[in-house]
């Protein structure tokens, strides 16, 4: 393992890199303090990820009573609407409400500068 300073890993960040990939630990050091590791990527995965469930594990099965709709009260539940719990209840959105726009401590309205 290295102990470099970080002035010295911009200098010759190249070989560093290049040091690390063929399995070097490097440690920078900003002010006689450990700030970051340089070290080898462990492994690259070359094959695709298999899509599906894991070799040996059951599949899972959607039930039918998931496409059912929602009774309006359950409805109003997932929306926030029936909700009384102000950590929970979201207000309806204001983006796009324009503001009166800034007024000053004296009460009046700055005005753009041409």
């Amino acid at each position: 393992m290295s102990k470099v300073n970080v002035f010295e890993i911009k200098a010759k960040l190249s070989e560093y890199l290049e040091r690390a990939a063929k399995g070097e630990r490097i440690v920078i050091y900003r002010h006689n303090t450990p700030v970051a590791e340089l070290g080898p990527v462990q492994s690259v995965r070359t094959e695709p990820r298999p899509i599906g469930p894991l070799p040996g594990e059951s599949i899972f099965e959607v039930p039918p009573s998931f496409f059912e709709s929602l009774s309006d009260e359950e409805l109003d539940l997932w929306e926030g609407k029936g909700s009384t719990d102000p950590l929970t209840h979201t207000p309806s959105s204001k983006v796009a409400e324009r503001k009166g726009g800034y007024v000053g401590p004296d009460g009046g309205r700055r005005r753009r500068l041409s």
